[in-house]
């Protein structure tokens, strides 16, 4: 079997908006310096029980957030009464629960979790430890959160490729609707790795901004913004989805994963690891490097990914030069969330026919040789590359496409 895979849903909780909406408009407002840049506004307790909310680490709450609106966009939740308190289980309609699944990244789970009852048994002793620290801490959490909330009782799986978790967990969800394993499949990822032990680990290693402003392909730029957030879709065998009437946001087309084999945190400089995943997964889709209308860069703001990726990008599309963005001018950096955070910004990159601006671009290294829109911009939508680069040298990129208009 190798059935077509729609994206039917999406949602995202992110620092620059907290559900679809919010975030849009938050990828083109001017962000300010900060080197870490947290959550506003965001209470679990709109969205679960408060005990449950006391007993979940912030990865798995921003999943579930993520979640019902993806699923709510896709029209698979039973709609809340008004009035209605948060429940802690919401029910799907008109799903196989044995043939839907949960496909969920993350690159440390529930580290803030972690340390945080770390210092209560350093302060107060292990009988003040939560009872609830394992399961708040497991980096499955999210899926299993997922699994349990929504009565899911195919694959609950879990991806923990660093960076490039959220788009490997996508790819591996799009896997098993093609292959015919799944009928429906929540997939993403989430991860908030703000904690001080990882934040001064970041800045120790100098992959932190010093100045709190993230430039992607810039000549000035100096490090990352850490940031925490949860990207989710709903993906389902596009006939199906067709059949019930179901918006498509875009098709995933093609998918590819490949490792470094360099460096436990720096790229391979040649960007070699990179371009092979790119021709992988544009090979994946059927296409040609001259169908890309466009690249969702992993651009991290860092001195060497950036260059890394441009230089595999420019021998990858040769003369094609689509044009690049990166949105973690203004989103920041959430690690294993990022490649499903950006899946959500491509779909709606596609659904408003424009790409949102590369935030903190001023000057562009001379370097890099490659287009990178600096305002929103109008596009003709056709396919997307989006990348995600990872620590331990892990590669990921997907192919996603418009769907077909009348």
């Amino acid at each position: 079997m190798n059935r077509r895979v729609a994206v039917t849903g999406i949602g995202v909780v992110s620092p620059v908006g907290i559900g679809v909406d919010a975030f849009w408009a938050g990828l083109s407002r001017p962000a300010g310096a900060a080197r870490v840049r947290r959550l506003d506004g965001f209470d679990p307790r709109r969205w679960m029980p408060h005990k449950q909310a006391r007993n979940s680490d912030i990865s798995a709450s921003m999943a579930v957030a993520a979640a019902d609106e993806a699923l709510e966009d896709a029209g698979l939740l039973v709609p809340r009464g008004a009035g209605e308190p948060a429940p802690a289980a919401r029910l799907l309609t008109g799903v196989d629960a044995e043939r839907a699944a949960v496909s969920l990244g993350t690159g440390i789970g529930g580290v803030a979790t972690l340390e945080a009852q770390a210092d209560v048994l350093r302060e107060r002793g292990e009988r003040q430890v939560s009872p609830h620290v394992v399961p708040m801490t497991m980096p499955n959490a999210a899926a299993a959160a997922l699994s349990i909330r929504y009565g899911l009782r195919g694959p609950a799986t879990t991806v923990t490729t660093a960076c490039a978790a959220g788009a490997d967990a996508i790819a591996a969800g799009a896997r098993m609707i093609a292959a015919g394993t799944a009928d429906l499949v929540v997939a993403g990822g989430s991860d908030s790795s703000l904690t001080p032990t990882c934040v001064a680990g970041f800045a120790n290693m100098r992959a932190l901004s010093p100045t709190g402003v993230s430039r992607p392909f810039d000549t000035e730029r100096d490090g990352l913004a850490a940031s925490e957030a949860a990207g989710v879709v709903v993906l389902e065998p596009l006939e199906a989805a067709l059949a019930r009437g179901a918006r498509v946001w875009m098709t995933i087309e093609g998918a590819a994963s490949t490792a470094d084999a360099h460096h436990v945190t720096a790229p391979a400089p040649d960007g070699s690891g990179a371009e092979r995943c790119m021709r992988l997964a544009i090979e994946d889709a059927g296409l040609r490097p001259d169908d890309i209308a466009h690249i969702n860069a992993h651009g991290t703001s860092t001195t060497l990914n950036d260059h890394a990726e441009a230089l595999a990008v420019r021998r990858v599309f040769g003369t094609a030069r689509p044009p690049v963005t990166s949105i973690k001018g203004a989103t920041g950096h959430s690690f294993g969330a990022a490649g499903a955070v950006e899946a959500v910004a491509v779909a709606l990159t596609i659904g408003h026919r424009t790409l949102p601006p590369t935030l903190g671009l001023t000057v562009q290294d001379p370097a890099l040789d490659i287009d990178v829109p600096r305002s929103p911009t109008s596009w003709t939508p056709g396919p997307v590359l989006s990348n995600s680069f990872g620590f331990g040298g892990h590669n990921a990129s997907l192919v996603l496409v418009p769907p077909a208009r009348d």
